[in-house]
């Protein structure tokens, strides 16, 4: 996708500088930077502190981490203590511990001085694995959203409601529930998305907003809490959301506040898909709410927020009394009876083991 008129990843090998670059996404929507990672603890960082963020990149910027530390010492005792030390920093998102398996297996049966190498490698094609997967997912997608549109008076758009940020930016390119909006958008469908802002970290104020405002989406930033009531007002044709673990029997966990959203979408009728490259399906899980760990992140999220100053400046205030303490889970799981459809690199399944057997029988034997 372009930020101005120049086509980024979220994450990438610059050769020339022969570093990993990532863009930051803290400082987004007002701050556009670009940051290389170089160390182990580096790639801890941006993955434990939402450097990036999104199950797919997570993986990504894993792959890219156990890379670095073999061009810096490719023995046995360093590649498993990366894997243990990245494994530990985010705990819900499945794409995390698929990545660090991956490379891990390729490995550990190589010889050191070819381990870099490959490594890099390995790195690349997962991340380029994840485009291809996501552009098809906005494939698949897109059928949905065109039958909605053959379904509405002509010129009137298809109205999507998100949740969290399931962009480009939570992948390496394209996005996973923003992939079908993109290539509705450029297939000419008109659609129109309501972007929930996603409290605490607001990614959907500050991540989708500033995806669907580059791209020329036409769009509304709500409040969490809106959603349910523009549903019952018949304003929402459809809910896409993404997904950071998906268990073999269709649950889907995601970010915080999703579970509420697909309550109203049942509610009132409104189609509740989510969309998943993969490598997000966790096979060895069937009941999410008892199986899935969820994350507990820093009260101080949920107390401060930040944002632009009259000055222009990026800032973060408290909103809470100081004495008020604050629980902040990360993820909510939202059960598969809930979810009208997963869409995939492979096609849409109904939310249920056998529809995800149906599509991927080689991933779930």
């Amino acid at each position: 996708m372009k930020v101005g008129d120049t086509p980024y990843r979220s994450i990438w090998y610059d050769a020339g500088a022969a570093e990993v670059r990532i863009i930051d996404q803290r400082w987004l929507p007002h701050e556009f930077r670009i940051v290389a990672l170089k160390t182990r603890d580096d790639f801890a960082a941006a993955i434990r502190d939402m450097w990036v963020r999104g199950a797919p990149l997570i993986g990504a910027a894993a792959a890219y981490g156990m890379a670095e530390a073999m061009a810096r010492d490719a023995s046995d005792a360093n590649l498993n203590a990366t894997w243990d030390a990245l494994h530990a920093t985010r705990p819900t998102a499945i794409n995390l511990r698929w990545a660090l398996d991956a490379m891990r297996t390729l490995l550990t049966p190589l010889p050191e001085p070819d381990r870099a190498a490959a490594a890099f490698r390995k790195a690349a094609e997962i991340c380029d694995e994840d485009v291809e997967s996501n552009r098809m997912i906005g494939v698949h997608g897109l059928e949905v959203i065109k039958d909605i549109a053959a379904r509405k008076p002509a010129g009137e758009p298809v109205r999507i409601l998100t949740h969290c940020n399931a962009g480009w930016l939570a992948t390496v390119d394209w996005g996973t529930a923003t992939s079908p909006i993109y290539q509705a958008h450029d297939a000419g469908i008109p659609v129109h998305v309501f972007v929930d802002e996603t409290r605490p970290r607001n990614q959907g104020a500050h991540l989708t907003a500033w995806e669907m405002a580059g791209h020329g989406v036409p769009h509304d930033l709500i409040v969490d809490n809106a959603g349910g009531h523009l549903m019952q007002r018949g304003e929402v044709d459809l809910v896409i959301t993404g997904t950071d673990r998906t268990t073999a029997t269709g649950d889907v966990c995601n970010k915080i506040g999703t579970y509420l959203k697909a309550l109203a979408a049942q509610d009132n009728g409104v189609p509740f898909y989510v969309a998943l490259p993969s490598p997000t399906i966790d096979w060895t899980v069937r009941d999410g709410v008892a199986e899935i760990p969820i994350e507990e992140r820093d009260g101080h999220e949920v107390t401060h927020v930040q944002g632009k100053s009259a000055d222009g400046a990026t800032a973060e205030v408290q909103i809470s009394p100081d004495a008020t303490p604050a629980r902040n889970p990360a993820f909510d799981v939202t059960p598969a009876r809930l979810v009208t459809g997963l869409i995939t690199e492979r096609g849409v399944a109904p939310a249920s083991a056998d529809g995800l057997r149906a599509l991927f029988p080689d991933r779930a034997a």
